[in-house]
C-alpha cells in the first residue's frame, strides 16, 4: 500500500498558490474598473502594464506594473515564510506560469515580465535590483520595451551567479527560456524593424 508523502502534498499546494496568484490579470481587472476598453482589442490586445500605457493612462500602466510584480513577490514571500527553498522556486515558477497562463483567460496571458522581476525582487533582491536596472538601461537605450525585458532575462542567469544565488540557477535559466518564448513574436519584429517603441500606441 503506498505511502501518503506529506512533502510532495505540501509543493503541490505552494504550487498551485502561486499559480493562483499569478493568474490574477490585473491589467485587465484595472482597464475595466477605469473605463479603459478591452485590453484584448487594444495594440497588442496583452494584458500586461505596456499595453495598458498603450491606453495612454499612465497610473493604470503603474498600477498593473506594481500589482504583476507583486504577485510574483507575494508568492515567493509566503513560501519561504511558511515552507522551504524548493517551495520557494516551485511557487516561483508557479507564479509566472499563473500569469502566462491564466486558466481563466483560456490560457492566454501575458508574457510575464513584471512577474519575473517582482519574483526576483523577493527572492534575491540583489539579483532582483540588477535585472531591473538591465530592463531599465536596455528600455531607455532602445526605446523598447521588449528589449528591455530581453535584456534582464538574459542577464540574470549571470547576475545571480555573480551575486552568490547560483543555487536558483535552474529557475533563472527556466523563467529566461520562457520569456524568449513568449517574446518570440517580439523578436520577429525587432528584427524586421517594426516593434513598438515605448509610449507608441496601437
Amino acid at each position: 500500500m503506498p505511502t501518503f508523502d506529506s512533502t510532495a502534498f505540501e509543493l503541490i499546494l505552494w504550487g498551485l498558490l502561486g499559480y493562483g496568484l499569478g493568474s490574477i490579470p490585473f491589467g485587465m481587472i484595472l482597464a475595466r474598473l477605469m473605463g479603459l476598453g478591452n485590453l484584448r482589442a487594444i495594440g497588442s490586445g496583452n494584458i500586461g502594464a505596456t499595453n495598458v500605457l498603450r491606453t495612454g493612462n499612465k497610473l493604470a500602466a503603474a498600477l498593473t506594473l506594481l500589482l504583476d510584480g507583486g504577485k510574483g513577490a507575494v508568492a515567493v514571500l509566503l513560501a519561504r515564510g511558511f515552507a522551504g527553498e524548493d517551495a520557494v522556486q516551485l511557487a516561483a515558477l508557479a507564479a509566472f506560469l499563473g500569469h502566462c497562463y491564466p486558466v481563466w483567460l483560456g490560457f492566454r496571458g501575458g508574457k510575464g515580465v513584471a512577474t519575473f522581476l517582482g519574483i526576483w525582487l523577493a527572492l534575491a533582491w540583489p539579483v532582483g535590483v540588477a535585472c531591473c536596472a538591465t530592463w531599465l538601461a536596455a528600455a531607455a537605450v532602445s526605446r523598447i520595451s521588449s528589449m528591455g525585458a530581453l535584456a534582464a532575462a538574459a542577464f540574470s542567469s549571470i547576475w545571480a551567479v555573480m551575486l552568490g544565488h547560483g543555487t536558483a540557477l535552474a529557475l533563472s535559466i527556466v523563467l529566461t527560456l520562457l520569456i524568449f518564448w513568449r517574446h518570440r513574436e517580439n523578436i520577429a519584429r525587432i528584427r524586421a524593424g517594426t516593434e513598438s517603441r515605448i509610449g507608441q500606441k496601437g
